[in-house]
This record gives C-alpha cells, sequence and structure tokens, in this order.
C-alpha cells in the first residue's frame, strides 16, 4: 500500500508521479537514486526509469517531482511550469556561488539601507528580465558544467537568459535578513537574484535559505520526505 493506494510494478513501469519534499542537504540525484533503487528492490525490477523534473540544489528544500516509468516522458512538461519559492537572502556579504555553498568573498556596508528601499526595490524585479547564472551552476559552457570550471579556478563568459518573474514578495525584514516568496519562470535561479538584488541595494547579498513550495499545480504540502517514501515501499 502507498499512501493508501494498492501499488504493484506494473504502475510504476506504466508511470507514477511522486511528490518529495527533498531534505536539506541531499542532492536531487540522491533523491532519485534512493527512490529507484526502492522501487527495484521492492518489486524485483532489473531496470526502470525514473527521474526529477527541475533540480533544486543541495541547501535547498522542497518541493521535488518525481516521475517513474513512461510518465519519464512528461519532465519537460513539468519543468516548463512556473515554480513558487520562499526563503531568505541575506545582505552585507556575497559569495562566489552567491548561496552557502562557499566562504563570503566580500563584506558591504548595510547602514544606507532601509524598509522604504527594500520594498521600493523589489518592484524593479518583476516582468521579463536578463540574468546571468550563477559560476556554481549545472549551466553548460562547451560541454563543461560551469561548477567544474568554478572549482577548478577557472573562469568564463557567462551568457544572460531571459527569464520571467511573476511575483516578487518581501515577507519580512529582519536586518541583515529579507524573508521573500517568489513566482518565476523556468530556468530562473533564485541565487542569481539574491545576487542582483544585493547589487540593486547598492550593497551585497547571498541566498542564505531556499524551498520550492509549488511548481505548476503541485504543492510541497502533499509531498512527503525521501525516506518515509521508502518505508511505505518496504511495508
Amino acid at each position: 500500500m502507498l499512501f493508501g493506494i494498492k501499488m504493484e510494478a506494473e504502475d510504476f513501469k506504466n508511470g507514477q508521479v511522486l511528490l518529495i519534499d527533498k531534505p536539506l542537504e541531499w542532492t536531487s540525484f540522491q533523491v532519485v537514486n534512493k527512490l529507484r533503487w526502492a522501487i527495484r528492490k521492492k518489486f524485483k525490477i532489473k531496470k526502470i526509469k525514473v527521474g526529477h523534473a527541475g533540480t533544486l540544489d543541495p541547501l535547498a528544500t522542497g518541493l521535488l517531482i518525481i516521475c517513474t516509468g513512461k510518465f519519464t516522458k512528461n519532465i519537460e512538461k513539468y519543468q516548463a511550469e512556473k515554480k513558487e519559492y520562499t526563503g531568505t537572502f541575506t545582505l552585507g556579504a556575497t559569495t562566489l556561488s552567491y548561496d552557502l555553498e562557499t566562504e563570503i568573498d566580500k563584506e558591504f556596508s548595510i547602514t544606507h539601507i532601509h524598509k522604504e528601499l527594500i520594498y521600493n526595490t523589489a518592484k524593479h524585479f518583476t516582468g521579463k528580465i536578463e540574468q546571468l547564472p550563477p559560476i556554481y551552476s549545472a549551466v553548460k559552457k562547451d560541454g563543461i558544467r560551469l561548477y567544474e570550471l568554478a572549482r577548478r579556478g577557472e573562469t568564463t563568459e557567462i551568457k544572460p537568459r531571459n527569464i520571467e518573474i511573476f511575483e516578487f514578495e518581501i515577507t519580512n525584514i529582519a536586518m541583515p535578513k529579507i524573508n521573500f516568496r517568489v513566482v518565476c519562470s523556468k530556468g530562473t535561479y533564485i541565487r542569481s537574484l539574491a545576487h542582483d538584488f544585493g547589487t540593486a541595494l547598492n550593497s551585497g547579498a547571498h541566498l542564505s535559505a531556499l524551498r520550492r513550495t509549488k511548481s505548476g499545480l503541485f504543492c510541497v504540502e502533499n509531498a512527503i520526505d525521501p525516506l518515509e517514501y521508502v518505508k511505505t515501499l518496504e511495508v
């Protein structure tokens, strides 16, 4: 039984959409591998397709859509849907990865920043904009992931991407931390949004917390921890 529904090997082969609440520090690839292994073990399946519809960084939590079997053909469709995130920007410091993956490299004064400036600046980050992906990202340049170049200490020209931010809401200010909610298009890097927001404030900023709450019609409230999911397969 899986969430009260009897599941057989053929159900997973024909296709299932699994809503997973990704834990902190797990990679999206680790989630896929964990579930694939559990499904294969439970039903004694030698091979089954399992994939995710949109990577979450290890330091992010929240909704990860997992597709199995024939439903892996729908991954691109799910990836193209709007995403909603909540999280925290920390002002006054930047990192090379734009989040907490790397150490702080520069610090800035935030004495000039006040609530009205923050709210007014946020208004400029909605609509169709160009955004540079972080150098620590999975974007490929000449067939090589940018993060691989970054970890080797190499620099390269990064081309901006066209993205769209449908909603950008500042939900709380407790300097130097700013909580936010954002609804955005596929391909948006919230880490880059944090970095650019800090620059617009004539300071610096990095992403210190991130949670994906929605993807298309799917919500994290309906998702389950991957280890809990594995337990349901073991029953």
